[in-house]
């Protein structure tokens, strides 16, 4: 082989080893006594611990973490989730801002949809009024037959039956819609709290509507 090849082979060869040499890396890690150990490899047990990696120097070039304890992926958890109900509460602020731009907006908004449902309420009591002026009519006349001696029509009663019903049917949708009122008054009390929050403004308006007093509207004037 002529000099010149083998001298060029021989260079070509220590580079490779230079090369693999500078591309050689160990490991430190604590043992299983708390020792620390260099190696080649890092045992599976010890990786949890987190190591070390080292140049062919021994200079530290990178590290891995410890995997993370029971404690510490709870209390990410509990960070993840304390992170995501900030958000949704943003959302809802600003949801709510879209809405109200002052506590007393929502007040305002309370006072109209509780008397909104209130009329309603009034209405049907109305209603019964009317029924058992009817009822009262119909167990009257019926009442007279019987005194009479007479034998009550089954037209009377089964029309007595059914405005007696007509009455329990009535009243059933009051106690509900008044349950309904007590829900809204809760939804826009907790919507007035969370705007004084917010806006750093407290309301200065009552939260029960205002009473009309001789057909006059007493309803304050808006901002």
């Amino acid at each position: 082989m002529p000099k010149t090849r083998l001298t060029t082979c021989l260079i070509a060869a220590s580079c490779l080893v230079f090369a693999s040499l500078a591309d050689a890396r160990m490991y430190r890690y604590k043992d299983d006594n708390g020792q620390q150990v260099i190696s080649n490899t890092v045992p599976q047990e010890a990786s949890t611990r987190g190591y070390e990696i080292l140049n062919s120097q021994g200079r530290v070039v990178d590290r891995v973490a410890p995997a993370p304890t029971e404690e510490e992926l709870r209390r990410r958890e509990e960070e993840k989730r304390r992170q995501q109900q900030a958000e949704l509460q943003r959302q809802k602020d600003q949801a709510l801002l879209r809405r109200y731009s002052h506590p007393d907006d929502a007040v305002r908004a309370l006072h109209r949809k509780v008397s909104e449902l209130e009329g309603l309420n009034q209405l049907k009591r109305g209603n019964i009024s009317v029924i058992e002026s009817q009822l009262d009519n119909e167990q009257s006349r019926a009442a007279d037959l019987e005194r009479s001696g007479r034998e009550i029509p089954e037209t009377t009663l089964q029309k007595i039956d059914r405005l007696e019903s007509q009455i329990l049917s009535i009243e059933k949708e009051i106690e509900s819609q008044q349950e309904e009122i007590q829900q809204v008054r809760e939804q826009y009390l907790r919507d007035i709290e969370r705007l004084e929050v917010i806006t750093e403004h407290p309301r200065t308006l009552p939260l029960d509507p205002p009473k009309a007093s001789g057909g006059a509207d007493t309803q304050p004037a808006e901002h």
